[in-house]
């Protein structure tokens, strides 16, 4: 067909024969143009192909004949139309009686307005020029494009010819993740991901334009966000990780801190590692080696109720410690059982604090098993991508596309099985607070600290007892390792009194540890075994 406006084609159009296929010919805009629409950029170039998949109707300008007025109708104007007489010649009677339908009268345009009358809109004949939103696919265009009728650019009908033609739709990562039924296949990166980096590895930096990939399917794996205490480094651990782990005593400085280590239905046995002075007759001094049970809050949470076990009481005294007291407390454990990361959290509330004692075998180099102390904060059940790079399938990785997302085109073409993934991904700091922040409960605070009394007591050696925390959760990495005691005090201490055995060395006789003990923790080691002779 010969080329025609834009506004001419739509205008003559059957929707019934929809979808149809044009080409931008050339015309006022002859290079080709930028043009706003819907608020994104739509670029028409000489030769460009639109599908035209539907059209609908927006509005319907009037122009008087007579004096070049105009006025807009809505699609849904009520009134009829007669076609006009020939020029000075009367309305014929028969017309006169057939009323149309804005629907009916746009229909006889067929492209070129006719004259035509409206009792509802004056005495004189008007031209109706409708304009059309026309939606259209282009070739590497996510969106659907809207186009209104009246662009001024000349088209041509080429749907017969071109009807092999493929509109490839550019697809986020995030959308294959739901089209698991166009799974595995290869893709085409068109845009790599924005932003900050997620993680430090080397397959990162590869995602970029023009890379192909082999997408193979949604991971069934679900993570762990870990950091290292003090070590600024932060990992996501994946379900497969085959290394042994084994549970470390929490350290609490402060009754506060206790308070919110809390989890319901879980017990929590600490032993005192700091002479702390009381506070009159209802807060009894605590002592080095004093064994207590965290038992919950009291006083419109300003107390924590706990209960004082001794040799000579067999059922313990009870306490009711002030928030703001200070003193030093470590969980009392002697287990020194090895766990998986899932049974790990089968029985253990998160966080926690853990130490690899057995590294993965499947890795050549478990980062984790160098770091003394490993804090396990919140399980994630973000769902993964498993991909590969085309020219290197062996090497596999899985991608978050909620935090990784970016834009790539279907490809065909053969998909070798899925490889291996690495079980550790070291995350980079900013996106480890990132995403810290968007956990939930990440906003919560430990209970509310009452007022400081008006002075504060002295130690039973005549130090200050520590000063308590400020309010809020306790920044990562902000937990210490337990003090060190030697090998033989410890075991000893564990089975005399319920000092936790991983606060000395936290490994067996074939695992070394070695931390140094400063004066303070010696002191208290000597103090310890004055009372408990070995």
């Amino acid at each position: 067909m010969e080329p025609l406006s834009f506004q001419e084609y739509i205008c003559s159009l059957d929707p019934a024969t929809l979808p149809r296929i044009l080409r931008i010919c050339s015309g006022v805009y002859f290079q080709g143009s930028v043009y706003e629409i819907s608020g994104n950029e739509c670029c028409l170039s000489t030769g460009d192909l639109l599908k035209v998949t539907a059209v609908a109707l927006q509005k319907v300008i009037c122009e008087d004949t007579e004096t070049g007025q105009t006025m807009e109708l809505p699609p849904t104007f009520k009134g009829t139309f007669q076609p006009a007489p020939a020029p000075r010649g009367p309305l014929l009677e028969g017309n006169r009686r057939r009323g149309l339908t804005l629907q009916q009268a746009l229909g006889r345009c067929d492209g070129r307005p006719q004259p035509l009358l409206c009792r509802a809109l004056g005495p004189r004949a008007l031209l109706l020029r409708p304009v059309y939103e026309v939606h259209a696919a282009m070739h590497l265009r996510r969106d659907v494009v809207k186009i209104p009728s009246t662009l001024e650019v000349d088209v041509e009908d080429v749907t017969e010819e071109a009807q092999h033609i493929d509109f490839a739709r550019p697809l986020l990562l995030s959308e294959v993740l739901g089209m698991e039924d166009v799974l595995p296949a290869q893709a085409e990166i068109l845009e790599g991901p924005s932003g900050p980096a997620v993680f430090q590895s080397s397959w990162v930096l590869r995602l970029r334009q023009g890379q192909r990939l082999l997408l193979h399917g949604c991971s069934g794996a679900w993570r762990v966000l870990a950091s290292a205490p003090g070590r600024s480094r932060h990992f996501l651990l994946s379900s497969t990780y085959q290394g042994r782990l084994r549970m470390r005593p929490q350290q609490f400085t402060g009754v506060q801190e206790l308070a919110a280590a809390l989890h319901p239905g879980r017990a929590l046995r600490v032993v005192v590692t700091q002479d702390c002075e009381g506070r009159g007759l209802h807060v009894p001094p605590l002592s080095v080696g004093d064994r207590l049970e965290a038992l919950g809050l009291q006083g419109h949470g300003t107390r924590l109720r706990c209960r004082r076990h001794s040799a000579e009481e067999e059922e313990g005294e009870e306490l009711l410690l002030p928030l703001d007291m200070g003193g030093s407390f470590v969980e009392e454990t002697c287990s020194s059982k090895k766990y998986g990361l899932a049974e790990l959290l089968e029985q253990q509330a998160l966080p926690c604090e853990v130490r690899v004692v057995s590294p993965d075998p499947a890795l050549a180099q478990d980062a984790l098993g160098t770091l003394p102390a490993l804090r396990l904060e919140a399980r994630l059940d973000q769902p993964f991508l498993v991909g590969s790079f085309c020219e290197e399938p062996e090497e596999g990785f899985e991608v978050p596309p909620r935090w990784m997302d970016f834009s790539v085109l279907l490809r065909e073409g053969p998909v070798r099985p899925a490889a291996p993934c690495a079980p550790v991904e070291e995350l980079t700091e900013t996106f480890y607070y990132r995403l810290l922040a968007q956990l939930p409960g990440s906003a919560a605070s430990p209970p509310p600290r009452p007022p400081k009394p008006a002075q504060a007591g002295m130690g039973s050696r005549g130090k200050p007892p520590l000063a308590p925390r400020p309010s809020g959760p306790a920044p990562m990495g902000a937990c210490l390792a337990p003090p060190v005691l030697p090998q033989r005090s410890t075991s000893s201490l564990c089975g005399q009194r319920g000092l936790p055995r991983d606060a000395g060395t936290g490994s067996d006789s074939a695992e070394h540890d070695y931390e140094t003990i400063d004066d303070t923790i010696q002191k208290t080691v000597h103090k310890m075994k004055a009372i408990f002779p070995f």
